[in-house]
């Protein structure tokens, strides 16, 4: 199976990531990207477990600041 790949977001009034876009078309809420994610079926990004012990979804490092999932556009 093909991976796939995040291309919009759309967040909350406080900035928080709320739903993403795949590449397919598909529309994810945080808990269904977070499930693709940690099952290891999305490109460019992982889950990590915050401070709070929350688990969140982040971007790989790649030193290129315009794939972060902070700045894809916005649907």
């Amino acid at each position: 199976m093909a991976k796939e790949q995040f291309v919009a977001v759309r967040k909350n009034s406080e900035g928080d990531l709320q739903e993403f876009q795949t590449a397919s078309g598909q529309t994810l809420s945080y808990q269904d990207a977070l499930q693709l994610v940690q099952a290891g079926n999305v490109e460019n990004v992982s889950a990590f477990k915050g401070k709070d012990g929350g688990t969140y979804i982040r971007s790989n490092p790649d030193g290129d600041k315009s794939n972060n999932l902070d700045s894809l556009p916005t649907f």
